[in-house]
């Protein structure tokens, strides 16, 4: 496995899907950093010459932030909203979607697993 910025990239994977595996980095950006190091994105990381691999080095230290100074960058953010008193800081705070998501069904993801009380819907009065 061949080492970039800290993070260990895939052999057997195209350069250009193998970028993504840093955080931070997305296919379009991956293809970005490629075509400015002119590197051919369908080659395997493998295949790199050490001389392609620092190029690769340099441009993602140079424009881009990743891993930790992104991450850190990301919670900061989240803890000025959350300082600030703004309705997302406030949706952050109690563990809510952010985005206008509807929290009545779904929201699993953020909220956590649940016992969920019902569809909501009354039932028919029953017979006795």
């Amino acid at each position: 496995m061949v080492r970039l910025t800290g993070i260990e990239i895939p052999d057997e994977k195209r350069i250009e899907v193998a970028l993504t595996y840093i955080f931070g980095v997305g296919l379009s950006t991956s293809k970005k950093i490629l075509l400015e190091a002119e590197i051919d994105p369908n080659i395997r990381t493998a295949k790199l010459k050490t001389e392609e691999l620092e190029k690769i080095r340099q441009i993602i230290t140079q424009k881009y932030k990743i891993e930790g100074d992104l991450k850190s960058e990301i919670s900061q953010n989240i803890k000025r909203l959350k300082e600030v008193g703004t309705y997302r800081g406030a949706r952050h705070t109690k563990n809510l979607p952010v985005r206008g998501q509807r929290t009545r069904t779904n929201a699993r993801t953020k909220r956590g697993k649940k016992v969920t009380v019902g569809s909501g819907r009354k039932k028919a009065a029953e017979k006795t």
